[in-house]
């Protein structure tokens, strides 16, 4: 799968991926892999995403052709992937089913989010959380997790935080590789 990771600290935010495509027991690596990157852009928002090898062409398709997007805080993110899932099942064939006892449909979509409102997480049935510190997504993501827990504190900035949890999934989990994508940006300061 992939491991997805974003970081707050101070006025920074960082956002990082991986870049190994799995097929199964295929991988496809960025040696191989022309457009290896994870993260696709709106604006001053940052989106990773993980899941289906699909996702990265129709979000890029998707972001380029939607208008009026809002992800600068949780409710707006809601709003929009609430609108996206209409566009995702009408014009990208989205087949929204999973299991029979889900209490919605899924857009199978996993994704970390940063701009300057925040860093954010969003899955399968748009439940959406805002994260204070840090997070990771993927099948990395509890290697992720620990090494950006155990640095948080003692490193300065959200970039060195990121990549340290990007290199921990790459080494420890089987669908991830370096090298990585990082993209850092400015926050705004949290109101007490």
């Amino acid at each position: 799968m992939t491991t997805l990771v974003v970081v707050r600290k101070g006025n920074t935010a960082a956002i990082a991926a991986d870049s190994l495509t799995t097929f199964g027991d295929t991988r496809l690596s960025d040696t191989f892999d022309a457009s290896s990157e994870k993260m696709v852009h709106y604006g001053e928002t940052v989106i990773a995403l993980c899941g289906s090898a699909a996702h990265q062409l129709v979000y890029e398709n998707l972001l380029s052709t939607a208008k009026d997007l809002n992800f600068n805080s949780k409710s707006e993110i809601f709003e929009t992937f609430r609108k996206l899932h209409t566009i995702l099942k009408d014009q990208h064939f989205l087949n929204p089913k999973e299991e029979d006892e889900d209490a919605y449909e899924s857009t199978h979509i996993t994704a970390l989010i940063a701009n300057p409102s925040g860093i954010y997480g969003i899955y399968s049935m748009r439940e959406v959380f805002e994260f204070k510190r840090f997070w990771a997504a993927g099948s990395g993501r509890e290697y992720a997790l620990g090494a950006m827990n155990a640095l948080y504190d003692k490193f300065d900035n959200a970039e060195s935080i990121a990549r340290a949890g990007i290199e921990a999934g790459a080494l420890f989990d089987k669908n991830s590789s370096l090298p990585m994508h990082v993209v850092t940006l400015p926050i705004r300061p949290r109101v007490a």
